[in-house]
């Protein structure tokens, strides 16, 4: 089934988001689980989650999608940079307990010199520390451009890291178009293509979500620029 969202802002609470996608014919949105450029998050306000809920469970939405902050770096080469991660995956999956069928996109990360080998293995045991069997959320590494020491521009990564996570059942993928553009694949010329790439590589089965966007570089430029 598909649904048709947007990215929301979280300023005005998370009823107003419902409210406004519902006036822009929007079954579910994006919105990040806290301040995106850093680490601070709102209080949680369990009366507004509650009223998101109901507007949601009346209007037939799809899963929510609640995007991590940008400064995570899961893989870095350096450890406090690595700890910082881990706090925020933690503490976002359990405020996340709040909502019902939620997805939680993040970016894997950069290696920073660590070398990609390193860098799978790092993130799949993140994930193994924070995921939990009685959890909803399901958690999505998002397909990046490629830029500098950047993990998963590639299906096979991804493949990887997926492999090592224990409880796969709680893991999936978040497909970028112009990450997933600019890293190389051609969709604009052969969708079916990259799309078959994809089941075989990962199986289309792990396909949660679509962040559909623009690229303004040409296929392969590694810049995520939209």
């Amino acid at each position: 089934m598909f649904y048709i969202g947007a990215h929301l802002s979280t300023a005005k609470g998370y009823a107003y988001m419902g409210e406004e996608a519902l006036s822009i014919s929007a079954n579910t949105f994006q919105f990040f689980s806290r301040n995106p450029r850093g680490s601070k998050m709102k209080k949680l306000d369990e009366a507004d989650i509650e009223k998101l809920m109901q507007i949601a469970e009346e209007n037939n939405f799809g899963p929510l999608l609640a995007h991590a902050p940008y400064t995570l770096n899961p893989c870095s080469s350096t450890e406090s940079i690595r700890e910082f991660a881990n706090i925020v995956l933690s503490e976002d999956l359990e405020r996340l307990k709040y909502f019902k069928k939620t997805f939680y996109n993040f970016h894997p990360g950069s290696h920073t010199g660590l070398g990609v080998d390193a860098a799978i293995e790092i993130i799949s045991a993140q994930l193994n520390m924070v995921l939990r069997k009685d959890q909803d959320t399901i958690v999505l590494l998002e397909t990046m451009a490629g830029k500098g020491t950047e993990i998963d521009s590639n299906f096979e990564e991804l493949a990887r890291i997926i492999e090592g996570v224990q409880l796969k059942e709680k893991v999936g993928v978040c497909m970028d178009t112009c990450h997933v553009h600019e890293a190389g694949y051609d969709i604009v010329g052969d969708l079916a293509g990259v799309l078959d790439e994809f089941d075989k590589s990962i199986g289309l089965d792990k396909l949660y979500a679509i962040q559909l966007n623009d690229s303004k570089n040409q296929r392969g430029a590694k810049k995520d620029r939209h």
